[in-house]
């Protein structure tokens, strides 16, 4: 009997590049005939007409499957609810704007079932066609989040990989409200391969991930794997006190020995203003962590469906 892949597909407002995805799985399926294909597409609240598009594939291809949520939840939600309902042997998690080629799949494939990976990773080795500063501040992130974090986070990683059941279970567990995929997947562990590919740009539509929306993903990977923040607003918090102590012994000994001038108030303020800014700087660490434990004690659903085709099937 034949193995199933199920892929899973995020989509927000993706009506453009859906049919264009939507070929190529269909040419790679029919290449890779050992396993039988499941598609899974969750419409992460698109604007467009994306969940028309996906009830119209799901008419003429029973392998077809949607979940829309009620409203945009993230990519992070989108992937959590795929791997959720996804039934097959493997499982992959793909774009739907053909960044992650669907030729892969085949390579993916042999190495899983050939040479025993339990998953098969994809990394860009080049991000020809990024602005320059955003190529900049990821490769940054990247050697931050490796110093900072136990969890390796590998430069260049897709959320494009190729799973077993048994990885895909592992990470089921793992049922926070705040997720960072690219550290939960190395969380888990397990045997993992790596292939290398070269960027490829959008087959259509735009990207829907701005430099502050990056940002905020980055700050979340680096809040949910690491506590070295926390650590070092404590010595920051540390070292400010032993320079203060020093600075009072400095001026109780130049007031008895050479007098009290009054002078040097603008040093002063400047000196206010660098404590208050440090301050600042190490509430709002704290305040980030604080604001994940507050949205985990919530224990609100990662998700909510408005409907999917399991309804209407």
């Amino acid at each position: 009997m034949k193995k199933i892949l199920s892929i899973i597909v995020p989509c927000y407002n993706e009506e453009q590049a859906l049919p264009f995805f939507y070929q190529e799985i269909d040419k790679v399926s029919k290449e890779l005939k050992a396993l039988n294909f499941e598609l899974i597409f969750v419409n992460d609240g698109s604007k467009d007409k994306t969940l028309e598009v996906l009830k119209e594939y799901h008419q003429k291809d029973k392998r077809v499957k949607y979940i829309s949520f009620s409203r945009n939840f993230g990519k992070e939600a989108a992937m959590y609810a795929g791997l959720e309902h996804a039934k097959g042997d493997y499982v992959t998690i793909m774009d739907a704007d053909l960044q992650d080629p669907p030729s892969l799949l085949k390579e993916m494939y042999r190495l899983a079932e050939e040479e025993g990976y339990d998953c098969v990773g994809t990394r860009r080795v080049t991000r020809k066609g990024e602005p320059p500063i955003r190529s900049f501040c990821a490769r940054m992130f990247y050697k931050l989040i490796n110093r900072l974090s136990k969890v390796e986070m590998v430069d260049g990683a897709r959320d494009y990989r190729f799973m077993n059941r048994k990885m895909v279970n592992a990470i089921l567990e793992l049922k926070e409200y705040n997720r960072y995929s690219k550290g939960l997947f190395s969380f888990v562990g397990f045997k993992t391969k790596w292939l290398e590919y070269e960027n490829i740009n959008r087959v259509a539509g735009e990207t829907k991930w701005s430099f502050w929306k990056l940002f905020i993903y980055a700050l979340d990977g680096i809040t949910a794997f690491s506590t070295v923040p926390l650590v070092l607003s404590a010595v920051l918090g540390l070292v400010f006190c032993l320079i203060s102590f020093i600075m009072i012994i400095v001026i109780i000994i130049k007031t008895l020995f050479y007098g009290d001038p009054v002078s040097g108030w603008p040093s002063l303020v400047c000196i206010i203003f660098l404590c208050s800014g440090v301050q600042l700087f190490c509430m709002g660490i704290i305040g980030q962590y604080l604001s994940k434990t507050y949205l985990e004690t919530k224990k609100r659903p990662i998700y909510i469906i408005g409907e999917s085709s399991d309804e209407a099937s």
